[in-house]
């Protein structure tokens, strides 16, 4: 079976394993006309990351014969929670009909600060500016260019 996975996979992707980088961890899922193939791989700096290709097979009538259609998506480990809970939450409604709730966000699981209290040492008040100071003017004092 496990010979039989690898085949209709070389197939599907058109790479042989030699071709492609080496999987860590495989899983293949048949469902009706379509295969879908979990692969897990590695960066060049040894991260892993998930490869989710859909493979339908399909026939060319103009060349009359079989080929593969494929679809691939590559989902890095920095986004699998996420990923994971929009997978989840879209399930959920296709099988009851119903939105999931939002989750609460962490942001919003902060306290709130309150707002600061006014030191009276530095709440100024510009519109009290002027109100204290002499505000006549004595121009005898003042030298002219002549």
């Amino acid at each position: 079976m496990e010979e039989l996975e690898k085949k209709d996979k070389e197939q599907s992707t058109g790479h042989t394993n030699d071709q492609v980088r080496e999987e860590i961890f495989s899983r293949t899922v048949r469902a009706g006309k379509r295969t879908y193939f979990f692969d897990v791989k590695a960066t060049r700096s040894n991260e892993y990351y998930l490869t989710i290709t859909e493979s339908k097979r399909r026939f060319n009538n103009d060349q009359g014969k079989f080929f593969y259609e494929k679809h691939k998506l590559f989902l890095y480990k920095e986004d699998f929670e996420k990923f994971a809970n929009g997978l989840n939450d879209v399930i959920e409604f296709i099988q009851t009909g119903k939105e999931p709730e939002e989750p609460v966000k962490v942001e919003e699981l902060e306290t709130v600060t309150p707002a600061p209290v006014p030191d009276p040492h530095t709440d100024i008040d510009f519109e009290d500016l002027g109100k204290d100071v002499d505000t006549s003017f004595d121009d005898s004092s003042v030298e002219t260019k002549e």
